[in-house]
């Protein structure tokens, strides 16, 4: 049974403050408080706009009985709050023009900063990775593709985590949400790499309401988990986005202010399958196609609930001390209703569909709020960004493929950044007709690969789907009669060059008219490539089938496992060798020249 809204219901107020209030006040503030509890009943929660009058008059803070923020004793260091939504397409957030409404995002980044040079990873496991080490796939053997379910791969465990460095300098760390980084082994597990509470899933989606996701016929599990443990507790059909802002309104309500806290919210919503409570579809009637109107329920309904986050974190004190960093975690799917429109591609894709995402930060400490920023920002930068911010430390000899952008961001000064390694995935598809020749000799351009060098961006191999997909071409016909903007690719076809600065829609090729540029490029893919690691993708593992695990997605490989079982085969080959020896003496033949 789908509930009334996503984002939960307001967060419960905090013990009252210690203070002396006179008598007749506190009748007042109790006779407001119930009004508004009243209220939150009747609609659900508040509107963002609602909200922000009531904390401007004074009410809200009155009404909850807000913890004070003390002015001597509070941390320095600032909260740190990291909201990535899944498969959300460029193009759809208010802010750019989308027919889906977004006021809190809206407001959020326009209250802010907008990045709009801003990269992730054409999909999940990727953009998570980069976000939580800091370094690019080919330096964590993570290149090719995604973590599956049923192989036994993870995030490498001698890899420091951001919230293990968080946690060195006093954070208290949390995550909510989606994992999708292995968990293979216990030790890849969320709490084993630094988090101190994890709710969420493990895998790459699943159902919204049951929490089951099936990777292939009969590979099929219960995927919410409180920590360690399977959260059978919660098999309650709640709407997972509206599951996840509980939690964190919990955590907000039962954390101390004063001391650091580090959330990563994670949400499954706005990826596949296309799942919303049905009271988000009363506003897009008007759209036709049936996926882009799921999809922008769904859009809604975790706008609503980030609105509710945020109000959390006014109500328990956090607010004025905190850093809100939002992020898709890659390009939309236009085929599961997304748009990245007058992007080029899509998920899965190098073209700018696929990784340049929606992206903003909001704060009270920014310097320069209500801006844009241009520079050039990467997901891997958060990692030195935020552990700066938490006044933490960074081994020297961690080789770091982020930068702190806080400067860049908050007072407006350049970037460090002037390149991105969007990646080299050797393993992927060959394109035909690649080759050493077609990169003058610097590089197999059959390769999938992609790097930008501050205006310009070099592909070679096979980028993925290619084609611009309007707003306008979604119907209920499929993809087989949108009017796309087909691209066919000219026979030998392998590299493409294009100047981002000037043509962020990659309409034209320069490759042919810039040799020169195009041979730099290939020289700094070249000298990236002699720093990857091996490529980490195992074949499927049996013995991750749920049935094997009581019904549930989890951990199954065991270390004993596999030391037992060569003594055990070393035992059965000793006592056959013995069995074959007895036979060979009783047959009157020298062991030595046995066959």
């Amino acid at each position: 049974m789908a509930p009334r809204d996503c984002a939960g219901p307001p967060p419960p107020p905090p013990p009252p403050p210690h203070a002396w209030v006179w008598p007749g006040r506190m009748l007042a503030m109790g006779a407001l408080a119930a009004f508004w509890v009243l209220s939150l009943l009747t609609y659900g929660y508040l509107s963002w706009g609602q909200g922000l009058e009531e904390e401007e008059e004074g009410t809200l803070r009155a009404q909850s009985g807000e913890r004070p923020e003390p002015s001597t004793t509070a941390t320095s260091q600032p909260h740190l709050i990291f909201v990535l939504a899944d498969d959300q397409g460029f193009r759809d957030v208010g802010y750019h023009g989308s027919e889906i409404k977004t006021p809190t995002l809206d407001k959020l980044a326009a209250e802010g900063v907008k990045l709009e040079n801003y990269y992730v990873q054409p999909i999940c496991t990727p953009s998570r990775s980069q976000f939580i080490t800091g370094k690019y796939q080919i330096h964590t053997g993570l290149q090719h593709s995604i973590i599956r379910p049923t192989q036994p791969n993870c995030l490498p465990l001698d890899n420091a985590t951001l919230p293990q460095k968080l946690k060195e300098v006093g954070y208290s760390t949390h995550m909510v949400g989606k994992w999708h980084l292995g968990f293979y082994r216990k030790e890849c597990m969320p709490t084993k790499r630094g988090f101190d509470t994890f709710f969420g899933s493990l895998l790459g989606s699943g159902d919204y309401y049951t929490h089951y996701k099936c990777d292939s016929p009969g590979m099929c599990g219960y995927d919410l988990y409180e920590n360690d443990n399977a959260a059978w507790d919660y098999d309650n059909g709640i709407y997972s986005t509206q599951m996840y802002t509980q939690r964190v309104q919990q955590i907000l309500a039962s954390h101390d202010p004063r001391k650091p806290i580090f959330l990563y919210i994670a949400y499954q919503a706005v990826h596949s399958p296309l799942q919303a409570p049905s009271r988000y579809f009363e506003h897009y009637r008007s759209i036709i196609n049936i996926n882009r109107r799921r999809y922008a329920a769904m859009l809604s309904c975790l706008d609503e609930a980030i609105n509710n986050v945020t109000l959390a974190l006014k109500t328990y004190g956090f607010y004025n001390n905190s850093i809100i960093i939002y992020s898709s975690d890659n390009g939309g799917q236009p085929t599961a209703g997304g748009s990245n429109w007058p992007l080029r591609g899509s998920k899965g894709t190098y073209w700018e569909g696929g990784i340049r995402a929606v992206g903003f930060v909001h704060s009270p400490l920014l310097k320069n709020k209500g801006t844009v920023c241009k520079e050039l920002v990467h997901i891997t930068d958060w990692y030195p960004t935020l552990i700066s911010l938490a006044e933490g430390q960074i081994d020297e000899d961690i080789q770091l493929d982020g930068y702190d952008v806080w400067e860049t961001i908050s007072e407006g000064l350049r970037s460090p950044r002037v390149d991105i390694l969007h990646n080299i995935d050797p393993i992927y598809t060959k394109a035909k007709n690649g080759s050493w020749a077609a990169g003058y000799g610097i590089w197999n351009t059959a390769i999938q690969s992609a790097i930008r060098v501050q205006h310009w961006k070099l592909l070679t191999g096979n980028p993925g789907y290619s084609d611009w997909v309007p707003p306008q071409s979604f119907s209920n016909l499929g993809p087989n009669r949108w009017h796309n903007e087909r691209i066919t690719l000219s026979t030998g076809k392998s590299v493409w060059l294009f100047n981002i600065t000037a043509d962020p829609y990659e309409r034209v090729d320069l490759s042919h008219r810039y040799p020169g540029i195009v041979k730099q490029l290939l020289r700094r893919l070249s000298q990236f490539n002699k720093t990857a690691v091996p490529v980490r993708y195992p074949p499927k593992d049996p013995r991750s089938n749920p049935r094997l695990n009581g019904g549930v997605w989890g951990p199954w490989y065991k270390e004993e496992y596999k030391k037992k079982k060569p003594s055990k085969n070393k035992a059965e080959k000793k006592k056959k060798k013995s069995k074959t020896k007895k036979k060979q003496q009783k047959a009157g033949k020298p062991a030595n020249l046995a066959q």
